[in-house]
Formats: C-alpha cells, sequence, structure tokens
C-alpha cells in the first residue's frame, strides 16, 4: 500500500471537500437570506470538517491526526444537524436533506474508520 504523502490524496478529504461544496452551494440560495447565522454556521460546520482533516494530517503525527479526524467526525454531525434546521424551515427540500444526511453518515463512518488504524 502506497503511503499518502498529501492531505489532497486523502478520500476522506476528497469526500469532505465536495460535500462542502455542495451545502456553501445550498446555502447562497436566496432561503437563507431568512436565517444567515444558520447560513454562516452550516458554512463553517462543513468547511470544518474538510479544514481539520487537512490540517491533522499537516502536523505529521499519528495521534494528532487522529485527534484531527474525531473533530472533524464532530464537526460532520454539526452539519448534518444544521441540514435538519434548514429542511424545518423549508430552506432545502427533502430529497436533499435525505442525500445530503446520508452521505454525512457515510463520511463519519469513513473518519472513524480512519481514526481507528
Amino acid at each position: 500500500m502506497a503511503t499518502i504523502k498529501r492531505f489532497e490524496d486523502l478520500e476522506i478529504w476528497q469526500i469532505s471537500r465536495q460535500l462542502c461544496k455542495e451545502v456553501c452551494k445550498l446555502a447562497e440560495r436566496n432561503e437563507f437570506s431568512r436565517d444567515l447565522k444558520l447560513k454562516m454556521q452550516i458554512k463553517g460546520s462543513s468547511g470544518s470538517v474538510v479544514d481539520n482533516i487537512a490540517e491533522g494530517f499537516e502536523r505529521e503525527g499519528n495521534a494528532e491526526f487522529k485527534q484531527a479526524l474525531y473533530i472533524s467526525k464532530g464537526s460532520a454531525g454539526e452539519t448534518r444537524s444544521q441540514l435538519y434546521r434548514a429542511f424545518d424551515q423549508e430552506m432545502i427540500s427533502e430529497e436533499e436533506l435525505k442525500n445530503l444526511k446520508e452521505r454525512y453518515i457515510a463520511l463519519s463512518v469513513k473518519l472513524k474508520i480512519s481514526s481507528n488504524t
């Protein structure tokens, strides 16, 4: 198995980056203008997932990387909760909620597995 030398090569980083892009695009809709705090929170938490993976990897220590993955997993859960809030306020559709929720759950599983290796 090849050693990964850059965080950009990590599958968990690539997935979280794509999810963040999609969440940020949703948050730019006019519907989110009704709750600017939620808009900023959901963009921030989805970005935190991506950024903590990168930061932890760059620290070049196994313990630090594992801790960063736990933080990323927490941010993924926070983003899921905010997606429910956006759905409850009719800012996103049920289909969008389901799709993103399932993908964030799958990412959380990958983060947990990665932190245990």
